[in-house]
């Protein structure tokens, strides 16, 4: 009657010697493994993405995600500000004052808008991609080529104040890369900037504001243009010259210096076009200081005669951020006080 019990345990004893011995490394791989799922299941039971509002939707993003890709100028600056590493940019088009991802080797390069290179985009195998600006044209084929990866897009939405557009922007890449706090510090600065330049204007005072390029100057539209069409309205600054079916187009609209000598405006608004871009680097570039203050025909305006022309940052045509617009609010703010005293 024992000796059966007896060859039992025996056996289940062997069983479990051999299991130990021969299987060890079978089982910790399927601890691990267990105890992987299951802490993949405890992320996703708490949540390990996060509902963000964009252009397109509600979007689910990871919460502080690992692998990012952007396109969008706007972002740049912001995304370096905050320690954001990147594993891939349109590197033509990233500013040149961030070279944090510009002269990145470990950033792969997407090229330009104008030829990206799209599959180089899903060879990164980003978690996340910000996508805008120039590659707004393009987010239908990123989607298409990265349809498992959370996609962002915030560019400014027609018929919405820019000021309003890139405090949304702003508050919501705070909340993707849990950076809050620093993204409602660069909402107060630029509020304050703000203040600062609406205060410190006189609406009796006409403003234009022009781009230069190639050694041409370019009208820039009020409420329209690049860069400060915007910041006519934010502002409220009277514009000196108001032309009919005025572009929003990146180069402005053709006038000549002749034009502007008779609009004769009390203050200047320059964007260097060039001085964002790669041939700021070449022999054929000439800057828009030069290009101004060599037009004869503006001479005896009130803006040259009194020096009341403001040139933006070199880096604005590709940087505009709200970095960069709460910087152009605070120097156009010096200047108008300083006119003040």
């Amino acid at each position: 009657m024992n000796k059966p019990r007896l060859i039992i345990a025996a056996l289940a004893a062997s069983a479990l010697s051999l299991s130990a011995c021969s299987t060890g490394n079978d089982f910790a791989q399927s601890t691990s493994s267990s105890a992987s799922a299951a802490k993949e299941g405890a992320q996703a039971d708490s949540g390990d993405t996060i509902s963000i509002e964009d252009n397109h939707g509600t979007q689910q993003v990871p919460k502080n995600p690992q692998a990012v890709a952007s396109t969008d100028n706007r972002t740049f600056e912001v995304l370096a500000k905050w320690g954001i590493p990147l594993v891939a940019a349109p590197k033509p088009i990233v500013p040149f004052t961030v070279e944090q991802y510009k002269k990145n080797d470990e950033v792969i390069d997407l090229g330009s808008h104008r030829e990206p290179d799209l599959e180089a985009l899903t060879a990164a195998e980003p978690d996340l991609i910000v996508n805008g600006q120039r590659f707004k044209q393009h987010y239908d084929d990123i989607k298409k080529l990265n349809p498992d990866t959370a996609i962002v897009e915030f560019e400014p939405r027609e018929g919405e104040p820019l000021d309003a557009e890139l405090k949304r922007q702003t508050t919501a890449m705070g909340e993707i890369f849990g950076k809050q706090k620093e993204a409602q510090a660069l909402v107060d600065d630029f509020d304050k900037a703000l203040e600062r330049a609406r205060k410190a204007y006189n609406k009796d005072q006409k403003v234009m504001a022009v781009n230069v390029s190639g050694g041409t100057i370019g009208y820039i539209a009020p409420s329209k243009g690049r860069v400060f069409g915007p910041i006519f309205d934010m502002v409220g600054m009277t514009p000196a010259l108001e032309i009919a079916n005025a572009s929003d187009d990146h180069q402005g609209d053709d006038i000549s210096v002749e034009a502007i000598a008779q609009a004769n405006p009390d203050w200047i608004l320059v964007l260097d076009r060039d001085a964002g871009t790669s041939k700021r680097d070449t022999a054929e570039y000439v800057g828009a200081k030069q290009v101004i203050s060599g037009a004869e025909a503006l001479k005896n305006t009130k803006a040259i005669s009194e020096d009341h022309v403001y040139y933006a940052p070199e880096d604005t045509y590709t940087n505009e951020s709200i970095i960069t617009y709460t910087e152009i609010l605070n120097q156009i703010a010096d200047q108008f006080e300083a006119a003040q005293k």
